[in-house]
Order: structure tokens, then C-alpha cells, then sequence
């Protein structure tokens, strides 16, 4: 008996029914980047190995999907990856493309990345990314717009969301204030996972990773701060004072806070001073975005970088991204029953027919129906009606039009509600009618 054929752990295949939810997010999302001034571009799905590596920090290098040529030998190292998000191939696209580029660059892509992660809920190895970024200016205003963006696609997308914020110079400071700057890799890896495992295990790592425990027992109240972002941003500015880099990451998430008071953005931000996004390429404002109904991490993320750039050999380029998570947002529209019911671009009309002339006849129709831009299928053998039926409710067709001999006759159709059961008699002008 032949093996039952099966696809990758962490990889799915997408029926007609999901393919139409997922179309439903890109299409959303794509229209809100076009109505910032966004452009799309695309890269390949596998780069050069020497643009990934070192790009993602220790644990990022360890997840990516390496190529072996065919016919090298096992032990030559793989020269090519599969890509791990969208922003490193864009920094080398924007360098590589550098003549033929307007800056400031507003460019937003939709493609799938992959990571040799374990599979878990939520967490796959192929998934897709839909990217937004603007490089060229170091403007906070690109930060504003990437706000407003989150902002807009959730408010279409009818799905509850909260934003934390918080800066990679604040980080920076921190690691000057608990004595400790050479290790802000590390304090940002470790407390990026507060949440998910804990304060004690946060501070195990710490420990691991070569921190003293007068650095770390300086860092609990910076981790157990609570109160509102007004009163997080006081404390944190009086604790920062000393500190050159900390003082300006405070002054850009005030002053980014304000932006959105004054442009009436009405989304929940929470400034968060343990929220670090562990990939080394982020220097200032770092965003994160959870749905607040659903248990499930983060749905959108993203940050300032300042010299992503930089390693392809054109420094001193700053951008800022952000990136939406489209198989998560798939879970969470699914969880809470929010996908729209006429999201389905399906058959409107199914013609189905008793003999070959009562086909071709239903044929002829279906043409110049589809020339009115009807959706239309025609069953494409004169089966068993019950057959052709069952066909049309499989499929949530909720119209079919039967042909037999007397609709011929009459030059007509009967037209049957799949739902209510109705039918009537119909001239092809109103079948068009019906639809306009």
C-alpha cells in the first residue's frame, strides 16, 4: 500500500475557503500601505548566506533554513538561505538598487519567509510577512504613520488591539545604568521573553550571560514598573539622567506620544520598558502589537533601524518598519468569528443542464454573462441534476440557473434560490438585471 503523502512540519496547504480569508488580509492590509504612498516590490525567496548570517543575533543565525547545492559534498558549507523576514533582503535590495531609488523610501511587500523553528501553535515555518518600511529620513513622522497604519488595518480588520512601545536608546540607557552597556545584547534578549517565561527565568539568563547581581537587582524595579506611560516616562527619565543615549530615547518616545495625541490616534499604547524585540539591527523606536481577545503573541512588530544598511557598505541610511504577521491575523479573525460572510469570491451563478444541447445552450449564456462580469460555472456534463445540485451546495453556490429543453424553447432559464428554494422563469436581460 502506497505511504499517505504529507508536507513539511510547520508548512500547510490552503483550500479555495482559506485562500479566500487569507486574500481578505492581504487585500486589507495592501490597501492601507497603497493609502500611505507605499510601493510593492518583491526578492527572491533564497539569498546569499553571507547577506543573512550575523544579521539576526545568535539565536535568529541558528533558525534559518540553509540550501545545499545538489551534487556538493555534505560538509561544504550551504552558500545560499531560505529568507528569514522581509528587512534584511530589503536593506540589500535598497543597497543594491541604491541608483535607481527616491529616497525617502516608502516600500511595502507581502512574501513568505521561513524559519527552522518547532512547530506550535501560532509558530510556523513557512509563513507569510506583510512589511512596511520607510528608509532615507529619521523623521518621527514615519513612526507616527506606521501607528496610524496599525491603527486603520485593525479598525477594518474589526480586531481589538493594543500597541506597546518602547526604544532601543532607553534599552541602551538601562544597560549604562545597571552598570552593564557592553551586555545590551543580552539584557534585550533575555527580557524580550518576560512575558513568556517569566521574571525569574529572565534573571537566570542574565545571570548565564555574565551580568553581576548588583546589575541585575538594579534592573528589577526598571522591570516591575507599573503606572500609566506619563508616569513610566518620569520615573525612567529620573533614572536615566547620566545617560547621553537613554535621555534621547525618552525624548523621541515623549515626543512620538504627543504626535499621537495630537494627530486623535485612538489606539491603546502602553509604553513598556520590557518589550526589547531580540534582533540586533533595531536602534530606536520598537513597536509590538497583540489582539486583545485572543491568546496569541504578537500580530505586528517592528522598529527604527539606523544602519541596517550599513553591513551591505551604504551607511548612515535610517528606517523604520514595521511587519504584520498574516497567519496569525488568519487565527485570530478565525477565533473570533470575524471574517465578513460575503468575503468569498466564489460562483454566483451554476448552470446546470438535462442533455449536450441544453450544455452548449447554458455555455452561451455563461459567456455573455461573464462579458456583464458575472461570476459563472457551468457544470460541464449533463450528469444527474441531483449530482449538479449537490455540486452547487458543496461549493455555497446560492444560484443555479436550469436549462432543459422547455427553457430553450422560451429562450429562458429557471432560476432557483439554493436557499429559499424558489425558482423562476428568467429572460437572459433580467438574469443581468439580478446582478447589477
Amino acid at each position: 500500500m502506497a505511504k499517505k503523502p504529507s508536507i513539511p512540519k510547520g508548512t500547510r496547504d490552503f483550500g479555495s475557503i482559506e485562500m479566500a480569508r487569507r486574500n481578505y488580509i492581504f487585500n486589507t492590509i495592501k490597501s492601507v500601505f497603497q493609502l500611505y504612498g507605499f510601493s510593492q516590490i518583491e526578492t527572491p525567496a533564497m539569498e546569499n548566506m553571507e547577506t543573512l548570517m550575523g544579521k539576526y543575533g545568535e539565536e535568529g543565525d541558528k533558525l534559518l533554513f540553509r540550501i545545499q547545492n545538489s551534487g556538493e559534498k555534505a560538509n561544504t558549507p550551504p552558500e545560499k538561505g531560505l529568507r528569514y523576514d522581509l528587512t534584511v533582503p530589503f536593506a540589500r535590495f535598497v543597497v543594491q538598487h541604491r541608483e535607481e531609488i527616491q529616497f525617502p523610501f516608502k516600500r511595502y511587500q507581502i512574501q513568505p519567509v521561513w524559519r527552522a523553528d518547532r512547530p506550535q501553535k501560532g509558530r510556523y515555518r513557512e509563513f507569510y510577512q506583510c512589511d512596511v518600511d520607510v528608509v532615507g529620513t529619521d523623521s518621527l513622522m514615519c513612526e507616527l504613520e506606521l501607528i496610524q497604519i496599525v491603527e486603520e488595518v485593525y479598525k477594518r480588520l474589526g480586531i481589538n488591539v493594543s500597541l506597546k512601545l518602547n526604544n532601543r536608546k532607553v534599552l541602551a540607557g538601562i544597560a549604562e545604568y545597571i552598570g552593564e552597556p557592553d551586555k545590551l545584547v543580552d539584557i534585550t534578549v533575555a527580557i524580550d521573553k518576560m512575558e513568556k517565561i517569566g521574571k525569574d527565568a529572565v534573571n537566570a539568563e542574565l545571570s548565564e550571560k555574565g551580568l553581576s547581581s548588583q546589575a541585575i537587582e538594579r534592573l528589577q524595579p526598571i522591570l516591575e514598573l507599573q503606572g500609566g506611560n506619563d508616569e513610566k516616562l518620569q520615573v525612567i527619565e529620573g533614572l536615566l539622567s547620566q545617560s547621553e543615549i537613554g535621555k534621547k530615547g525618552v525624548d523621541e518616545t515623549k515626543f512620538l506620544l504627543t504626535l499621537c495625541k495630537q494627530l486623535g490616534v485612538e489606539l491603546n499604547i502602553e509604553f513598556d520598558l520590557t518589550l526589547a524585540r531580540g534582533l540586533n539591527y533595531y536602534t530606536g523606536a520598537i513597536f509590538e502589537v497583540k489582539a486583545q481577545d485572543v491568546a496569541m503573541g504578537s500580530i505586528t512588530g517592528g522598529g527604527r533601524y539606523d544602519n541596517l544598511t550599513g553591513i551591505f557598505g551604504m551607511p548612515n541610511v535610517s528606517g523604520v518598519g514595521i511587519s504584520f504577521g498574516a497567519d496569525r491575523i488568519y487565527d485570530v479573525l478565525l477565533e473570533l468569528d470575524l471574517y465578513p460572510n460575503d468575503m468569498l469570491d466564489s460562483t454566483q451563478l451554476l448552470f446546470v443542464s438535462f442533455g449536450e444541447q441544453e450544455l452548449l445552450y447554458a455555455q452561451q449564456w455563461a459567456d455573455k454573462l461573464r462579458k456583464n462580469g458575472v461570476r459563472v460555472e457551468v457544470f460541464p456534463e449533463s450528469a444527474k441534476i441531483k449530482k449538479q445540485m449537490t455540486y452547487a451546495n458543496a461549493k455555497h453556490i446560492s444560484l443555479v440557473a436550469i436549462v432543459g429543453e422547455n427553457e430553450m424553447n422560451k429562450n429562458v432559464v429557471m432560476l432557483k434560490d439554493m436557499q429559499t428554494g424558489e425558482q423562476k422563469e428568467v429572460t437572459f436581460e433580467e438574469l443581468v438585471a439580478h446582478f447589477n
